[in-house]
This record gives structure tokens, sequence and C-alpha cells, in this order.
């Protein structure tokens, strides 16, 4: 079997550093072990390499990007470079590349399937779900949101690289870790907020596709809001730096919110949080608003806490619970270890895809994941 996976933006620092475009290119590794897998993805430095995984990847160049969005990109090379492959999976429904894909698909009576990542946009009047042959959701709740097909929808949540995100006994822990995009709509003013008056904060991430104002000067205001506190901005890291940031930290705390602190309502937030699937992977408690699908992938009162949105007192609450008892941080940290090599490493999610896909085409029979397949 020969599955090409297409990806609007590369994931790196010639493209975007979110969990979009980390997935896309987790997951494709994950699946070239068990077979013939090839990633296309679009950007400044078109070529074709070989990772020493087996992946394959081939860079794009756009010749322009419809509305001069990034997840937009133009090119008529997307054509030829589908021909041959059995099955195409794209990520992000919307995006111009997976419209043109299962358009492309579909005349070449491929199987293609979609992974979507929130995106948002026109849907084609309701032809554009049509198109594919299976909805492979990060969660139930992205599932709900896209309005897939329950027929046709199967759960592959996401994971993390057991190896490299791991907990090291050797490595004491100390202070809270932010891990995302600087918008808005991640809450981290109110993580700032929340901030018991001893405890350190770093926030690791860049601020990505360049938003409107006001929420444009949002660093500006998260520095000020940090100002006397222990706050710490990392800005972009390394991939090589990351795994040890998790396992260095003695929580990590994703504050999203359904209203950003300038008004603006979020629409779509949260559909999965690979931040948090890294952080459990390392054995860190993780601390997260029950929104979107974070309460699908995270144990309240096991592998850590859920909180409201924007509650700020609560958040605080639970931050001085596993800052001030190291005991109780440790066994939340020890359960999302286990539940992060049960169900949310790489592996597990690409067998569930590999079960998907085997829906479609003939193919090997692939031991099944523990989670269900089916919304």
């Amino acid at each position: 079997m020969r599955v090409i996976q297409v990806a609007p933006t590369p994931f790196g620092p010639d493209g975007l550093l979110g969990g979009g475009e980390r997935f896309p290119l987790e997951l494709a590794r994950a699946l070239a072990e068990q077979l013939d897998c090839e990633l296309i993805s679009f950007g400044r430095r078109p070529g074709t390499f070989r990772e020493p995984g087996g992946l394959r990847r081939r860079t794009l160049r756009p010749l322009g990007y419809l509305g001069g969005h990034p997840a937009h990109p133009l090119t008529p090379g997307l054509l030829a470079a589908l021909a041959g492959a059995d099955l195409v999976h794209t990520h992000h429904m919307r995006s111009a590349p997976s419209r043109l894909a299962a358009l492309r698909a579909r005349a070449a009576h491929q199987r293609v399937v979609v992974t979507d990542h929130g995106l948002q946009g026109d849907s084609w009047g309701g032809v554009l779900p049509r198109l594919f042959d299976r909805f492979l959701a990060v969660s139930a709740f992205s599932a709900r949101e896209l309005r897939a097909p329950p027929e046709r929808t199967r759960l592959i949540y996401g994971g993390a690289d057991l190896r490299r995100f791991a907990p090291d006994s050797a490595v004491s822990r100390r202070g809270v870790l932010f891990v995302g995009r600087i918008t808005p709509h991640k809450g981290i003013d109110r993580l700032i907020a929340a901030l018991p008056p001893s405890a350190e904060l770093s926030i690791a991430g860049s601020t990505g596709h360049d938003p409107a104002p006001p929420e444009r000067n949002y660093p500006v205001l998260l520095r000020r809001l940090a100002e006397g506190r222990r706050v710490r901005f990392l800005g972009p890291v390394s991939e090589q730096a990351l795994p040890d940031l998790y396992r260095r930290a003695a929580v990590l705390v994703l504050p999203s919110v359904d209203r950003t602190c300038y008004g603006r309502a979020v629409r779509v937030s949260e559909l999965l949080g690979l931040a948090v699937l890294e952080a459990m992977a390392s054995g860190t408690p993780v601390i997260a608003s029950r929104i979107g699908g974070l309460p699908e992938v995270v144990r309240h009162g096991e592998t850590g806490f859920l909180v409201e949105p924007r509650d700020v007192g609560e958040l605080r609450e639970r931050l001085v619970d596993v800052l001030s008892q190291p005991a109780l941080a440790a066994q939340l940290g020890r359960c999302a270890r286990e539940l992060a090599e049960q169900r949310f490493s790489w592996q597990a999610c690409a067998e569930r895809c590999l079960a998907a896909y085997g829906e479609l085409l003939p193919m090997p029979v692939v031991q099944g994941s523990q989670i269900e397949l089916t919304v």
C-alpha cells in the first residue's frame, strides 16, 4: 500500500511550529515504519528527501496563496505528485491542497481520507465533505465540530514519541510550563494572573501567523502582566530542547479559553492538544481547561486536573495543589505516563489509521488499539 499525506504547511523553522503542523509529520513517520508513506507539504525550499526512518518528504513551491493565507498554497505540481497513491490522506479539510487533492483523488478513483485540525472556511455548500471516504478525527469533539458523518468517522486521536518524551528520575522538577502558540485563545494571560506568588513560569512558543490588531499586541500585554513575577519568555524552542523542558517542569498548563481577553468568542479551541500528550509522556502532570477535546485526554484527578476556562481562582488552586504536594504531583505524572504508553503513542495512532485504511483497501491485518474507532 502506498499512502500520500498532504499537509498545507510544513513543521519547523521554515514553516510553523503548531500542533496542526507537527501532527501530519509525526503520524507520517509512524506510518512509514509499516508501509510506503510520503508526506507532501508546501514551502519556499522545494525538494525531496528520505528520513532515516523511511519517510519520504516532499516540499512543493507554491505559485501563490489563496487569500494570502499560509494554509492555502496553490501549485499545479500537487496533482502530479499524487499519482500512484493507493490512498490520499489530507490534513485540514478546508485547505486549498486538501480540496484539490480530494477532487484529484475522486477523478483518479483513489481512496481519500481527511484529518481536520480546526481550519475554518467554506465547505462548498456541503459538497466538500462528500468527497472523503473517511474522516479520521483527532477527538470526538473534533468530529462533532466538523459535523462528520458518524458512519464514515473514525477516532485516531494523536500521540507522542515515547522515546523522545520520557521522564528522567535523575532530573529535579520545578516551575510551571506553557508550550504553544502565543495567541489570545490560549489564555496565557489567565495563567500569569493565576500564578502563585513564589512560582516560576516558563512560556515556550511563537506568535505564528500574524494576527490582526488588537490581538497583534498580545505578546506586549503578556510582558506587561508578567512584570514583577517570575516569568520567562523562551520564544520558539528547538525540537532538541523541548523534551528537556517537559521533564524538568513540575506541571504543564494549557489554559485555553472560549473567549479571549479582547472579548472575541473562540468558536473552536483545542481539538486535541499535542503539548498535553507530550507532557504526559514525559511524566508531567497537566492542568488544562475543560474545553474542546482536552477532557478526552486529561483524566481529572488521575493524570492532572481540568478547570473551567477563564476561572483564574480555580486555576490558582490547582497550581497550588500540584506545586505544594510533591507526592501528588509524582502520582499524577506516573499515571500520565502510563496512559500515554497505553493509548497516546504515535505507533498507537498509526495503528488506528491503518485499521481505518484497511476498511477501504485490502491490506495485512493490523493489531487494533484500545481506543474505539467509531464515534
